[in-house]
């Protein structure tokens, strides 16, 4: 079943347009994604510099896999999410970031309502991997009603949440 699902569609929100991710799409991207602020609580911390991020971005583009994130008001990007590893039951989504300026709003709210209401015609759960200390996503996604599957053991790096399909209701 999930190989014919587009795991790249463009959906369309109120405020936000997301769109399958393009090459052309790279200086705009980089230009959102370049503040080390973004990424401080990342693995990958150093993402803000342009050989890390080029790595991201083409790991995203020539996958397929990848979204552009565009406030419909001024078209420019501002960020990127990605539906990744599908699954006849499941999907996982992330690989998410957005700029500075639509942090603590409702952007990520809209942002991941667009991604779920798209894949709860395809799937019953979707699950989001977040590094462990990266407490500023998992704040972000407990919000949006995610259950933590498990407590990482010592060795795990990411933890898992879950959206159930059957308990979504935005």
């Amino acid at each position: 079943m999930s190989e014919q699902i587009n795991w790249c569609p463009t959906l369309e929100g109120n405020t936000l347009l997301l769109r399958p991710l393009v090459t052309k799409d790279f200086d705009a991207l980089y230009a959102a994604a370049s503040d080390p602020e973004i990424w401080r609580l990342h693995p990958d911390s150093n993402r803000w510099q342009r050989p890390a991020f080029e790595t991201y971005f083409v790991k995203g583009t020539t996958e397929h896999q990848a979204l552009a994130v565009l406030d419909r008001a001024t078209k420019q990007i501002i960020g990127s999410s990605r539906f990744y590893d599908p699954t006849p039951h499941e999907v996982k989504i992330g690989f998410t970031f957005l700029s500075l300026p639509y942090w603590g709003g409702a952007t990520n709210f809209e942002l991941k309502s667009l991604m779920l209401n798209y894949a709860f015609q395809y799937v019953e759960r979707a699950l989001f991997e977040i590094a462990v200390g990266n407490l500023r996503s998992r704040r972000a996604i407990e919000k949006l009603g995610a259950r933590l599957t498990a407590e990482p053991s010592e060795e795990d790096s990411h933890v898992v949440y879950e959206i159930l399909k059957s308990k979504f209701d935005f």
